[in-house]
């Protein structure tokens, strides 16, 4: 599984301009499930992200973790295109919608985040705060 994980002031989903989830202060999540991927790997990277200490304490130093704030979750397959051969993205790693989608919705109910629609053509909107990035791989 891959998670690139930003640190949000604010995010936003759509899809065809509808609103479908908003957060405030949090994580915004792009999941990727690859096809060796099992609820294993779902509950080690959710437990992870919601320990990722990204967020200031008193001091101003990157030390805290998530905590009560909120979480946004995407799937996005793409974090598994392949691109060393050529310059359109191979994605024989990900998995199959069929086996992906199962396992995203326990990464979103195991975190209580937010979701876009599995599948279709979102419109992600974020305010990055620092900005802070984070590519998570299991």
């Amino acid at each position: 599984m891959r998670a690139l994980v930003q640190r949000v002031s604010r995010a936003a989903v759509s899809v065809d301009g509808a609103a479908i989830a908003a957060i405030g202060p949090g994580l915004l999540v792009l999941l990727g499930v690859g096809h060796a991927d099992g609820e294993d790997e779902v509950d080690r990277l959710a437990d992870k992200v919601a320990k990722l200490r990204v967020f200031d304490d008193p001091d101003g130093r990157m030390n805290e973790p998530l905590g009560s704030r909120e979480v946004l979750c995407v799937s996005q397959f793409t974090l598994y295109g392949d691109t060393r051969r050529g310059n359109r993205p191979s994605y024989v790693e990900a998995a199959p919608s069929t086996d992906a989608e199962p396992l995203y919705d326990r990464f979103c109910e195991r975190l209580g985040a937010r979701k876009g629609v599995f599948g279709a053509c979102m419109g992600v909107a974020l305010v990055n705060d620092g900005p802070v990035t984070v590519m998570l791989e299991l």
